[in-house]
């Protein structure tokens, strides 16, 4: 898959070859979504403008890696959230719920409730703050889920957890941002 820009395509062969000011000009025009996308998972400003940087830096240095099979922006996504995920666990070690010791079965009845949010008639910062406010597993996964437009084998390769898992997951965090959308 080749970039719908081919400008990002010319910037980051420049990028490979070390030009300062093609990583600049790179930076410019991803740094705003990707900063948006740590946030959403960190919670904290700054810590979210530290990792987008590193990130930044982290993906300058592997450039050769960077087949083009996704857009730029999609692989460097993904590097945004992974870097994201790792931080946020390491500082909180227990915010993670360690879904792989639990089996959960899921009716796929579970997933006739999207039906029952009406997001049309609500504020998105309804929709977001009562996102933000549910559990940080249910938080992040449906944040990769709605947001960030990953399915669940992508996210449960994200979130380090069996695709089971990542189905009940996203099945209770849905049930969940339901009750606190309705309360």
């Amino acid at each position: 898959m080749t970039n719908a820009n081919p400008d990002i395509d010319a910037l980051i062969e420049l990028c490979k070859e070390g030009s300062r000011n093609a990583q600049f000009e790179v930076y410019n025009r991803y740094y705003k979504p990707m900063y948006n996308t740590a946030l959403r998972i960190v919670k904290d400003s700054h810590w979210a403008e530290d990792i987008m940087q590193e990130a930044f830096l982290k993906a300058f240095t592997k450039l050769d890696s960077f087949k083009g099979e996704v857009t730029f922006g999609a692989w460097l996504k993904r590097i945004v959230i992974n870097h994201s995920l790792d931080n946020y666990k390491k500082i909180n070690k227990n915010a993670m719920d360690p879904l792989d010791n639990v089996l959960y079965k899921v009716e796929d009845d579970n997933y006739k409730e999207e039906a029952a949010i009406d997001f049309q008639n609500m504020q998105v910062q309804q929709v977001m703050a009562a996102i933000q406010s549910l559990k940080d597993n249910y938080r992040v996964a449906l944040t990769l889920f709605f947001i960030e437009g990953y399915d669940q084998e992508e996210i449960s390769d994200i979130m380090g957890i069996t695709h089971g898992n990542c189905r009940t997951t996203i099945s209770r965090a849905k049930e969940s941002l339901l009750k606190k959308l309705n309360a």
